[in-house]
């Protein structure tokens, strides 16, 4: 036995009568805490009151499978609900999904509403063929950022020192065209990130971003309307530096997470996988 979390689903079940019914889970938190799959398929574990005060809902961006089960009238009731990036992939119940444990013996133990819930394995559902692309690209991601790990890690190095990163940020305020200089380094950073996985495009608004913060040449007149020119230069090069360090810190990943860091859940996004 064990702590569990409550999970109620407005999202439709395969069986409607079903729908209102209060289900439990040992695949998230486990500190009784309280989720809604909500009807457009996000995951939201509710606020609860504590001694700082009221908290606020939030959604968690989960990748992976959960088990939701209960009972009725010592009826077990069990589904496996897909998650992918954030969203619902489908909700199949347990006699669909073979792999899944066998309900408890009910005779051992006692009812499961109101009591801690059973201990069980939790195996992996056959994936359905939709999900298999981004989720064999997202695998090769990460295989990829294993592989290049110390030549990411170098280039992050790189571009952290006193020259390739304070002191440009110093010229933009010192209004130095020594700042375009720093075009140069982002234009790497993003070669080196597109050939971790050079099959994918990359996010459209970070290519909107380095597109207005590269290809500048330094013309005496910027200096009337310099930080219109030159934000774009410093602001290329943080998101492009950004990525860069999500991707060394992500190169730790050993398999895609079931709940996403932020960064790591960024990073997906660059590569159109979230």
């Amino acid at each position: 036995m064990g702590l569990f979390d409550t999970v109620h689903c407005d999202y439709p079940l395969p069986d409607p009568q079903h729908q209102a019914l209060e289900f439990q889970t040992k695949d998230l938190e486990c500190f009784l805490a309280d989720y809604t799959i909500t009807g457009d398929g996000r995951l939201v574990r509710h606020a609860r009151s504590s001694g700082k005060g009221t908290q606020h809902d939030v959604e968690f961006p989960i990748h992976g499978d959960i088990r939701i089960y209960t009972s009725i009238e010592k009826v077990w009731i069990e589904y496996a609900v897909r998650f992918t990036h954030g969203r619902v992939e489908w909700i199949r119940p347990k006699e669909e999904m073979p792999l899944t444990p066998d309900p408890p013996d009910w005779e051992s133990f006692p009812a499961l509403m109101g009591s801690a819930v059973l201990e069980g394995p939790v195996r992996e559902a056959t994936s359905p063929p939709a999900a298999a692309a981004p989720a064999a690209a997202e695998r090769a991601l990460l295989e990829s950022l294993r592989l290049n790990r110390q030549s990411l890690e170098k280039m992050l190095e790189e571009n952290s020192g006193h020259w390739s990163y304070e002191d440009p940020v110093y010229r933009f305020y010192h209004q130095s065209f020594k700042v375009y200089g720093l075009q140069q380094q982002t234009e790497a950073i993003v070669r080196r990130l597109q050939a971790l996985a050079p099959d994918r495009p990359l996010n459209a608004w970070f290519v909107r971003i380095i597109e207005a913060g590269t290809g500048k040449v330094f013309k005496s007149e910027d200096n009337a309307r310099w930080t219109e020119v030159t934000r774009p230069i410093l602001e290329a090069f943080f998101h492009a530096r950004f990525f860069l360090e999500m991707a060394v810190r992500s190169a730790d990943l050993p398999a895609p997470p079931q709940l996403l860091p932020s960064g790591y859940a960024a990073l997906l996004y660059l590569f159109g996988l979230r």
